[in-house]
């Protein structure tokens, strides 16, 4: 595995910074600071940018976010977010770290990129739909807040692990159709409690970084084929 830090580009570094500056700040603004928020923020950010550059060190990364994200989720009583990222985000982090390191780019400094055939995008709408409605049955048997948005961020999740595992750069997009839901999600429960405003903020940023994210593999994608 090589060093993701050494390998940034002033670019990722201002994106980097910026991002963690942001995260931070909102925290500090709300003159309550949770944390375990502000970690999870910090680790997930740093997912993000490792993940652009294709570096396994994301995956590993993404365990330890799903952890913290989970125990989050479970103080606000979501229950799909816990349950999906400590029974399927996590899970699938473990397996993709297994994938990456095993399928290595010529350069060996990132993932080999990987094209989706009409085969992986079947078996993607299949297992996604099945994923969706059994966690949906489970959601609505413990009467999950939100549940309609909670059950829509349980299929992007899915899709966005699954991409990630077949080491597409459309895993990005996933990220960040999940990052959208959980705004919403966040927003609802900052009504309740003002809180959990820095965990919308956050995942605005998260946002902005898997944009970044698409951009970047879609870059590798092209050279490529140059």
């Amino acid at each position: 595995m090589s060093n993701p830090i050494k390998n940034l580009t002033k670019k990722e570094w201002a994106l980097w910074l910026t991002s963690l500056a942001v995260v931070i700040a909102s925290n500090l603004l709300t003159g309550s600071v949770d944390p375990l928020t502000l970690a999870a923020a910090c680790v997930g950010i740093t997912s993000l940018i490792f993940a652009a550059k294709g570096n396994v060190w994301s995956q590993i990364l993404m365990i330890l976010f799903s952890l913290l994200y989970g125990v989050i989720s479970w103080q606000v009583r979501y229950w799909g977010e816990m349950i999906t990222y400590l029974g399927m985000t996590l899970p699938m982090a473990v397996w993709s770290t297994v994938t990456w390191l095993r399928n290595p780019a010529d350069n060996g400094k990132a993932v080999a990129i990987r094209r989706l055939t009409a085969k992986h995008i079947a078996g993607l709408a299949f297992f996604c739909t099945l994923t969706t409605w059994v966690f949906y049955l489970i959601l609505r048997a413990l009467d999950t807040p939100n549940i309609a948005f909670s059950t829509i961020s349980v299929a992007t999740s899915f899709l966005a692990a699954s991409l990630t595992m077949l080491r597409t750069s459309y895993y990005a997009l996933g990220y960040a159709s999940n990052d959208l839901v959980l705004i919403v999600l966040w927003m609802l429960a900052s009504l309740k409690n003002p809180l959990y405003i820095p965990v919308v903020v956050n995942f605005t940023i998260f946002f902005v970084n898997d944009m970044y994210g698409f951009i970047s593999w879609r870059k590798r994608e092209q050279a490529a084929l140059a």
